[in-house]
């Protein structure tokens, strides 16, 4: 298992930065897996202008949070966009601190970075998204649980992309869901383990995700293994469990 044959899975991001490049508008065939989920990107853009962006109990937030939410769903096709990796900007992305890399360091490492998204299906690191607000695990009518519906495209395309690569799963169970394991035989599951033995959630163990996912990232190694047995963290070890 050599670093440079890694696909990486992260999980997106409920918190984003708005705004974006006004000069490259956003559209369903974007980014590298853009023509193949199009017409499914589409089905789902067109719902949620259908449901006005979407309620507090799809979106999962209220306030000014769910104003900024709907707004954002409603005025997807067109909207200003940002690389992937600079629109997420929750705890594990956060820590990871891609910005800190060498340029030509990043751009090699966003490549590898491949994260499932309840609007856009998967996307890379480096693709250009909008601005929006849908979990992995919001049911959306007539779709149902969205991991679910987007099953199994997003398992076709991590088949065809990653047929040379091992692919280590950093995700929570939300986005685990948006595969059919079985039809990957290649994928490594990696999760934080605390001092105690047990699998770990929580903000603490977001940052310390991040923090897993630059080291791998960064780490000169052979062997992927021992790669995720090298990472030092003061609360949690990262294990491989399958």
């Amino acid at each position: 298992m050599v670093t440079r044959n890694f696909s990486l899975l992260l999980p997106p991001s409920e918190g984003k930065a708005d705004g974006g490049l006004e000069g490259q508008p956003w559209s369903a065939e974007y980014g590298a897996f853009g023509e193949v989920l199009r017409e499914q990107r589409s089905q789902i853009v067109s719902q949620l202008r259908k449901v006005n962006g979407g309620d507090s109990a799809l979106l999962g937030v209220k306030g000014v949070h769910l104003e900024r939410a709907t707004l954002s769903n409603k005025k997807l096709k067109g909207a200003p966009t940002l690389p992937a990796w600079q629109r997420y900007t929750g705890v594990v992305w956060d820590h990871l601190d891609l910005a800190s890399l060498p340029a030509t360091t990043r751009a090699s490492n966003t490549r590898r970075i491949l994260i499932p998204s309840g609007l856009l299906g998967l996307v890379r690191a480096d693709d250009l998204i909008p601005d929006y607000r849908l979990k992995m695990g919001a049911r959306l009518a007539p779709f149902g649980s969205l991991n679910k519906w987007w099953r199994e495209a997003i398992t076709e395309i991590l088949q065809e992309v990653t047929k040379k690569n091992v692919v280590i799963d950093l995700l929570p169970q939300e986005h685990r869901a948006a595969m059919n394991w079985e039809n990957i035989p290649n994928a490594l599951h990696v999760d934080l383990v605390s001092k105690k033995g047990a699998i770990v959630g929580g903000h603490n163990a977001k940052a310390a995700k991040g923090l897993l996912a630059k080291h791998l990232l960064v780490t000169k190694g052979q062997d992927i293994r021992s790669m995720v047995s090298s990472f030092k963290h003061p609360d949690y070890v990262a294990k491989v469990s399958q």
